[in-house]
């Protein structure tokens, strides 16, 4: 488990997922468009529910890491960073990332991000690790870059909304030695 201030950042476990489910409900419109996968599997609760099973699954065969922030003072979470796409021959993966609305502005995600990334460096010894950011989101953008990744090319129409939009994204990289 990481520490900062109020908050604590752990990996997703077993029982986490209605509380996961709440945090996704209470941001879900502001997260359909990046988060697509995220939000469709977890519709209903019951989804969630099913959701948080296979997230298990990903975890044991370290294909994927939900990191949960949580607010020690009211036990609830307000933020994720996932490490997704991983590439153990490099080893190199992708990072998202987002806070609760109630909680932007604050930099939370940017101190959650820097604990995971290093979380990650330390215990699995990553060489490299990217982000993709829709090219209008600044706040995403100021995330990546506080935290030393550097803007290694826009690519344009890349990605499709779930409003149908095409967009394109900014990829952020940072090698790590």
């Amino acid at each position: 488990m990481m520490t900062f201030d109020n908050f604590k950042i752990n990996l997703m476990q077993p029982n986490e997922s209605e509380a996961f489910f709440y945090l996704i409900e209470n941001n879900r419109n502001r997260l359909e468009d990046f988060f697509a996968g995220t939000v469709a599997k977890t519709l209903t609760l019951e989804d969630a529910l099913t959701y948080g099973e296979e997230i298990q699954e990903r975890i044991s065969q370290q294909s994927y890491f939900p990191f949960l922030i949580t607010d020690t003072t009211t036990d609830t979470f307000v933020g994720l960073v996932d490490v997704k796409n991983i590439s153990w021959d490099i080893p190199k993966a992708e990072l998202g990332y987002f806070i609760d609305a109630n909680y932007q502005g604050k930099g939370l995600t940017s101190k959650a991000f820097k604990l995971v990334i290093d979380y990650l460096i330390e215990t699995y010894k990553f060489k490299k690790m990217l982000c993709r950011v829709g090219s209008k989101n600044t706040a995403s953008i100021n995330v990546a870059l506080k935290n030393n990744f550097q803007l290694e090319g826009t690519i344009r129409n890349d990605y499709k909304t779930t409003k149908g939009e095409i967009v394109d994204l900014n990829y952020y990289g940072r090698v790590f030695d």
